[in-house]
C-alpha cells in the first residue's frame, strides 16, 4: 500500500468487541493496514467469540498478563482506563507499542497526546505509550489548530451535544429501547448536561478532559477554556459549539480558507442554501466538518464555528489507527 512499509506488522487489539475495538478492526482493514498476525483480546465475558477480519476468522481471547508474551509490535487498547491502567504498563515493557484510548496517560507528561493532523511531531517523544485524545477534544483541536497558528487564541468556550456512542453499547441501547439502565435518567426525548463523574469544582470529567487536553495538545496553558457538555439522544455523531476569542484580528473569508486548507477538515457552511455540519451525514466518515463560520460581535475578534464529526471514528477508532500509521515508521 502506498505510504506504507514493506514490513508488515503484528497487531493486538485489546476491546475487540465493543465498539471502539470493532471499530478499530474496520478501519485496520479499510485502510489496507499491512498486518501480519493480528491478536484480539477482550474481557471473560465475550473472550471466545469469532470475528472476522479480511476474509479469516479470529476467536478473541481472554485478556491476561501472559496476553503480551509474544511477539506483538503495535497493540491498541480501547478497553477502558481500567484494564489500561493495569496491563497497560505490561505491554510496555515487552517492548510494545502501545496506542491507549482511555483517559488514564493522557495527561502524563512522559506520554504524548496526538491528533495527527495536530501535532505528529509529538509521536517521536513517546516511551512506548502514545495517547488518543477525548472524541470532542479530537474534533475540537481539528479547526482550532490552523486558528491557533495564524491569530493566536486568548479564550476558547465549549459547548457540546454528545450523541450516546461515546458511552459505548449501554448508551445506545438506553436510546434505542427508551431504558433507563445505563444512563441515570431517559435519554429518548431528552437531554442532561453530565457526561462523566462531577468534580469537586462543579465541573464533570469531561468537560476537565476537554480543558486540559486541549491546552496539551496546542503547547499553550494560557489558553482561557471553559466547557459545558452535553448527552443528547442522537445514536452518532458529537456536535460542537465553540467560541473563540482570537489575539489578532481577522477577516473571516480569509479564516474560512484557512480551515478549508487544513488537512481532516471539510468546511460545509453555506446558510443561504441552509447547509452545515449535522451529526446524522456524518456517520460512518472520517473527517471533522465545520460550518455557521461567523463573527461574534459581543467581543473584539471574536468568533463561533460549529463542529461535527462521527465520535468513534475520528473521535477515537480513526484517530488511532492514523497513529499507528505515523508509527510504523520506527519498526525500520
Amino acid at each position: 500500500m502506498e505510504g506504507y512499509n514493506v514490513r508488515k506488522f503484528n497487531i493486538a487489539v485489546i476491546g475487540a468487541t465493543g465498539l471502539v475495538g470493532s471499530t478499530i478492526l474496520k478501519l485496520l482493514e479499510e485502510r489496507n493496514f499491512p498486518i501480519d498476525n493480528l491478536f484480539l483480546f477482550s474481557s471473560r465475558r465475550s473472550a471466545g467469540n469469532k470475528l472476522k477480519f479480511e476474509e479469516k476468522e479470529y476467536i478473541v481471547e481472554e485478556l491476561e498478563k501472559k496476553s503480551f508474551n509474544r511477539d506483538i509490535d503495535i497493540a491498541f487498547f480501547a478497553a477502558g482506563g481500567t484494564v489500561s491502567n493495569r496491563f497497560v504498563p505490561i505491554a510496555v515493557k515487552k517492548g510494545i507499542q502501545v496506542i491507549d484510548n482511555s483517559s488514564v496517560f493522557r495527561m502524563d507528561k512522559d506520554t504524548p497526546l496526538v491528533v495527527p493532523e495536530v501535532n505528529p511531531e509529538d509521536i517521536k517523544f513517546n516511551r512506548g505509550i502514545i495517547a488518543n485524545p477525548n472524541c470532542s477534544t479530537i474534533q475540537s483541536v481539528l479547526p482550532l489548530k490552523p486558528i491557533y497558528d495564524k491569530y493566536g487564541i486568548k479564550r476558547v468556550i465549549y459547548s457540546t451535544y454528545q450523541s450516546v456512542s461515546g458511552s459505548g453499547l449501554g448508551g445506545i441501547k438506553d436510546l434505542e429501547e427508551g431504558n433507563i439502565e445505563f444512563y441515570p435518567y431517559q435519554i429518548q426525548n431528552n437531554v442532561f448536561p453530565h457526561i462523566d463523574d462531577f468534580l469537586d469544582n462543579g465541573y464533570t470529567k469531561e468537560e476537565m478532559k476537554m480543558i486540559d487536553e486541549t491546552k496539551k495538545i496546542l503547547k499553550d496553558d494560557n489558553i482561557g477554556i471553559t466547557a459545558t457538555t452535553v448527552r443528547v439522544p442522537v445514536k452518532y455523531g458529537h456536535s460542537i459549539s465553540i467560541n473563540v476569542e482570537l489575539e489578532k484580528p481577522f477577516k473571516l473569508e480569509e479564516l474560512k480558507k484557512d480551515l478549508e486548507d487544513f488537512d481532516g477538515i471539510v468546511v460545509k457552511d453555506d446558510i443561504k442554501n441552509n447547509i452545515f455540519p449535522m451529526a446524522i451525514d456524518v456517520e460512518g466518515k472520517d473527517k471533522v466538518y465545520v460550518g455557521r463560520i461567523r463573527r461574534d460581535f459581543s467581543l473584539d475578534n471574536g468568533l463561533n464555528i460549529w463542529v461535527v464529526a462521527d465520535n468513534i471514528r475520528k473521535g477515537a477508532a480513526t484517530n488511532a489507527v492514523q497513529i499507528a500509521e505515523l508509527v510504523t515508521d520506527k519498526f525500520e
